[in-house]
């Protein structure tokens, strides 16, 4: 349906000079009926974190996707939050214009993610005038950790799994 690696290994290379000390790994409590999916990091991808979960249909089709990246990042690097969310923003409607898709995001606004002070973005994805597809971006750093939280899906599944999205997004532990 949709795949987010592109966008997260923009996330990663924009952070330029990932650390390669472990950190500890978010706690993400996903939707009851979600299936949870093991992602193994990316080779060079040391100080990395990612989690995702697929919500399908009665006929096991997915739906929605909800990714969770967590980045280590030098300690004195300085996070352009903002730089990074617009050039993912920039890939996923450059993908999607690939495939035949239009896309038009909102801007860039203050958000939350867990106890973070983050900036989100959502895009609509219509192909032929009609709405397909919805994908929000949301990013947050703190100290020397960047995190983004993905989610798409579906317009109706989208539209349907926002109680969902909004309780995991706040039982998120940081």
């Amino acid at each position: 349906m949709i795949r987010f690696g592109k966008s997260v290994f923009i996330l990663i290379g924009m952070l330029s000079g990932i650390a390669s000390a472990q950190a500890e790994t978010p706690v993400m409590t996903w939707p009851p009926g979600w299936q949870v999916e093991e992602i193994a990091p990316g080779e060079g991808a040391s100080g990395v974190s990612r989690q995702r979960a697929v919500k399908v249909d009665q006929g096991g089709t997915p739906v929605m996707v909800m990714e969770l990246t967590m980045t280590q990042v030098q300690s004195d690097h300085q996070v352009n939050l903002e730089g990074v969310l617009l050039e993912m923003r920039k890939s996923v409607q450059k993908d999607f214009f690939q495939g035949g898709y239009q896309s038009v995001c909102n801007r860039i606004h203050p958000s939350t993610l867990s106890r973070l002070s983050a900036l989100e973005t959502t895009c609509t994805i219509t192909q032929n005038g009609r709405h397909v597809l919805s994908q929000t971006l949301v990013a947050a750093v703190d100290g020397d950790k960047a995190y983004v939280l993905s989610y798409a899906g579906q317009a109706e599944a989208y539209k349907a799994s926002q109680d969902e999205i909004e309780a995991a997004r706040n039982a998120l532990k940081l």
